[in-house]
């Protein structure tokens, strides 16, 4: 829009007074509560001439311009100007409008065809617009020659929708939006408005009341608590070609994982996308992690939900910057040799009455059902997975994250909640599916559907469930049907809760009393084939009383960062991929806490027992070195030609020996003393083919904070037989350790 000084008015001749609006017309027009006020307001040709309406509440004059025509509308009350000009066609067109206090000329909204395409519609329609972001939602664009913004929401019982922002002072009644039919979406282009600009959608429920409402397409949103939606668009150029190019060269099963758990506003309190960009990468790049994730970044109202609690499902969090800020550490992160995967929490929302619960006046992204709706954990909404609109809005939106933001892999969140008709609620308070079973089966079809989508169409990237129950092929590929009858769901890797809960548990005890919780930590091999596993010390371990890993353990502070160690090197050799959350890499001993973050201070040269910390951050950082090259411990992770024990049971030791192998049968012996006591000359069974042994990593070296208890030499084998083998050798087990062997 731009100011011009007020011009006399110069009617052609024949100007004359259009019919008025019909009163049932105009009453919803006004009260915002009509389907179609593009058929009420712009130039209509009719017997005579060409009609032209305006709504502009607060103008003291309208003025049609056009080439040979200036023509100031007649007032009809309550905002609306028209008049009837004697012209065969209707012309292009602007408004002047005059204002107490100013002057303003634009196009005409209601002069314009709609925005979107049928193509758009149909796919919306069909709950199959792969790219939803790009049909629903504020758009920049020039649209009939016009600059501008297309606004397009989907408000299927809403009887009227307005469009309410900065560029209009909130007050929405100038700005009716159309319905595109059965479609239930509702569209505006506004010339004049750009990046930068809020909005809202001033929504008229089928019972007459009105709720102003944030845009659940929105890409960029205000800082909270503030919550109107943002115009944006991306001028981010991208440098990560190399980084995508070779995403997808290895499957990620059989490549090496090693992820580094981030909540974002946390890490370095205060910190935006940008200067986390000149910091996150050089230090998850050091410490030798392939990935980091994401605790979630879509926007959320209440920083104390961690971001588990979204609102924004398109927009990173506005707190540490822009869309394009996020974009700018994602592209760091890649151009460091860096993944990055993103939690992302499709199982539920919450009740805030801006956002998306009963958007347009009647459950619509929550299921109808209030007891299928609510979700008895967490005070938010389930979303309603059986509707096509909302699974749609669901899977564009993980498709959204990885082509728009460039991200690698989506952990997704309470997977189980969304799996189970019956998860934590009693008999009485839950319905059978139609088969009389307790599975959700619109939410198996989501999940199904959207892994199927993400794998089709970006390539590399991994999807990880979140699934703390047994439930048969989490990671088998949806076409092929498991014993229960389900086809699998399709996700590329699954979070081993199963083993996080066991060996955690067997590490608590006292060494004394660990040989009879020995199974704890051997238990996991029996099942270790039946999914893709992540093992996953998470930010679910280190709070709520639960203790920072290194507080977990007994024993004075030597045999706390002692055991923690050990625990490291067991989890880094065990099968599956590895992720750890941030702190524990270098054995914090508080609570992580999402106000102060991970106590960095405590690696810092005047505190008297930073080397003990630094100690444990360098073996981190060595786990993940010898791991990347070492194809023994990543690339068979998923097959039982991968792993043997050599001694499981060795209960009365607190020992644990078995072999890595990788693809060509070259063989890493990883063992694991959890008693505070050296053993010396321990015998262990090994493969004949390996001629000499050589340690590649102790954790009990004094470089890491240990006692240095090390095979400083060569181990050969010798022609004894133990543990099945012809051939085996005796090495030193250090304290609290565990140590890693290859060929020499």
């Amino acid at each position: 829009m731009t100011a011009r000084k007020p011009a006399a008015a110069q009617p052609p001749h024949g100007v004359r007074k259009a019919k008025p609006l019909d009163d049932a017309d105009r009453e919803r027009l006004l009260s915002g509560s009509h389907h179609d006020p593009h058929a009420l307001l712009g130039a209509h040709s009719v017997r005579g001439g060409v009609v032209f309406r305006v709504l502009r509440p607060h103008a003291l004059s309208v003025t049609v311009l056009a080439k040979g025509l200036r023509a100031e509308l007649h007032k009809e009350g309550d905002g609306l100007f028209s008049a009837l000009l004697p012209l065969r066609t209707e012309p292009e067109y602007t408004l002047q409008v005059v204002y107490e206090d100013t002057t303003v000329e634009t196009a005409d909204p209601y002069r314009l065809l709609p925005a979107l395409g049928e193509l758009d519609l149909h796919l919306i329609g069909e709950g199959r617009h792969e790219e939803l972001w790009q049909a629903l939602g504020a758009r920049p664009m020039t649209h009939e020659g016009v600059t501008g913004t297309r606004f397009t929401v989907w408000a299927p019982n809403a009887s009227g929708v307005r469009l309410v922002g900065d560029f209009n002072y909130w007050d929405g009644t100038a700005y009716p939006m159309r319905s595109l039919g059965s479609s239930g979406v509702w569209e505006l282009f506004v010339p004049g408005v750009g990046e930068g600009a809020l909005y809202k959608f001033d929504i008229a429920r089928p019972d007459g009341s009105h709720t102003v409402r944030a845009d659940p397409m929105a890409r960029r949103t205000e800082v909270p608590p503030a919550n109107a939606s943002v115009v944006t668009e991306s001028h981010h150029v991208w440098h990560d070609e190399e980084w995508l190019a070779h995403r997808a060269d290895r499957p990620v099963h059989e490549a090496p994982l090693s992820v580094y758990e981030v909540h974002l506003p946390s890490w370095r309190p205060g910190l935006t996308y940008r200067q986390l960009a000149t910091q996150l990468p050089s230090y998850v790049k050091d410490l030798g992690f392939t990935h980091v994730e994401l605790m979630p970044v879509a926007e959320h109202p209440f920083g104390g939900s961690w971001g588990y609690q979204v609102t924004g499902f398109y927009a990173p969090t506005a707190r540490m910057g822009t869309p394009d800020d996020f974009r700018y550490l994602v592209d760091s992160l890649h151009r460091a040799g860096v993944g990055v995967i993103m939690d992302w929490v499709p199982a539920h929302f919450p009740r805030d009455d801006w956002a998306l619960a009963e958007f347009d006046g009647r459950p619509l992204y929550e299921h109808s059902d209030p007891a299928r709706a609510a979700h008895p954990d967490w005070g938010t909404l389930e979303f309603d997975y059986g509707r096509k609109e909302v699974r749609n809005f669901l899977v564009a939106n993980a498709v959204y994250w990885c082509e728009e933001f460039h991200i690698d892999g989506l952990r997704v969140d309470a997977v189980a909640s969304m799996l189970y008709l019956d998860y934590s609620r009693e008999h009485g308070e839950w319905s059978p599916n139609e088969h009389g079973g307790r599975e959700n089966l619109d939410a198996v079809a989501f999940l199904q559907e959207m892994n199927a989508t993400v794998y089709r169409r970006c390539p590399g990237v991994v999807t990880i469930a979140e699934e703390s129950t047994a439930w048969d092929g989490v990671t088998r590929a949806t076409h092929h049907v498991g014993p229960a009858g389900f086809g699998g769901l399709g996700f590329g890797l699954k979070w081993n809760m199963g083993w996080m809960h066991d060996s955690l548990g067997y590490v608590q005890h006292e060494p004394v009393h660990r040989k009879f919780h020995h199974n704890e930590m051997t238990f996991s091999m029996v099942y270790a084939y039946s999914e893709n596993y992540v093992l996953p010390i998470s930010h679910d371990e280190v709070v709520h009383g639960k203790r920072a890993l290194v507080s977990k353990m007994p024993g004075d502070w030597w045999q706390r960062r002692a055991t923690h160690r050990a625990y490291l090197g067991f989890m880094w050799a065990h099968p599956g991929k590895q992720l750890l959350f941030m702190g524990q890499e270098f054995a914090q001993g508080a609570e992580w806490s999402h106000d102060h973050g991970p106590e960095w201070w405590l690696m810092d040269e005047t505190y008297h027992s930073a080397g003990d910390h630094r100690g444990v951050r360098d073996l981190v950082r060595e786990l993940n070195t010898v791991y990347a090259v070492t194809p023994a411990l990543w690339q068979r992770d998923t097959v039982p030609e991968g792993f043997a024990w050599v001694d499981g049971g060795a209960a009365e030791d607190n020992v644990f020996a078995f072999l890595r192998y990788d693809a060509d049968g070259a063989p890493l012996l990883a063992v694991s003393n959890f008693s505070p006591v050296v053993r010396h000359e321990y015998r262990l069974g090994v493969p004949p083919s390996v001629p000499v042994w050589a340690e590649v990593l102790n954790t009990d070296a004094a470089r890491f904070g240990g006692s240095d208890v090390l095979n400083a030499e060569p181990l050969k084998p010798e022609s004894v037989g133990a543990h099945g083998h012809r051939t085996s050798i005796q090495l030193t087990l250090p304290p609290l350790a565990t140590v890693w062997l290859t060929p020499a």
